[in-house]
């Protein structure tokens, strides 16, 4: 049986589960039928295992006896696995278009470490007025640091506007690889 233990998320295991019948679940899958909920309990302990609410919603709700411990050990490799494929976090990386050489190689430097970390990273050039009318500056700039990240990531999607930023999404390469795809001559 389960030691007890605070439950996050909200399962209800053995003794919580607080109505008169269940409709129950043998630990291999086969059904048991509706049983009264000490009879199924007795059951689970008999077997060494827990009595798991698996659907509350249901009339009478539907328990399995399963071990509860590696049950939960089970869902969280589920969902480690789930924000592993996600490629963590997206960061963004702000600039204008007319940035310093010495600003341009420390957001250069910060992105690279993103990525190492493997997170995501958004470059954005941002313009103000009349900056609009130039935007080949801002996409010429985000190719040049396409160039110099991709050693470090593959570039997804291309360049894309969004009102007064022009953008580009950079990825962690993959390890174990063929290395980076190079950045493309025009990203348009």
């Amino acid at each position: 049986m389960a030691p007890v233990q605070k439950n996050e998320d909200r399962t209800r295991v053995n003794q919580h589960i607080r109505v008169p019948e269940v409709r129950l679940v043998g630990a291999d899958g086969e059904q048991i039928g509706i049983v009264n909920t000490r009879e199924a309990l007795r059951m689970a302990e008999e077997q060494g295992y827990d009595l798991v609410e698996v659907a509350p919603n249901a009339v009478p709700p539907v328990c399995r006896l399963m071990d509860y411990g590696k049950f939960r050990y089970e869902q969280q490799k589920k969902t480690r696995a789930i924000t592993k494929n996600r490629g963590g976090e997206q960061k963004e990386i702000q600039m204008r278009p007319n940035i310093d050489l010495n600003d341009y190689q420390t957001k250069l430097r910060h992105a690279k470490e993103f990525l190492a970390g493997g997170d995501r990273v958004k470059l954005t050039v941002r313009f103000r007025g009349r900056e609009l009318a130039h935007r080949d500056i801002g996409r010429d700039l985000l190719e040049r640091f396409a160039k110099d990240l991709a050693g470090d990531g593959r570039i997804e999607g291309g360049v894309f506007e969004e009102g007064r930023n022009t953008s580009l999404n950079v990825v962690p390469s993959r390890s174990g690889g063929g290395g980076a795809a190079p950045a493309p001559a025009s990203l348009a």
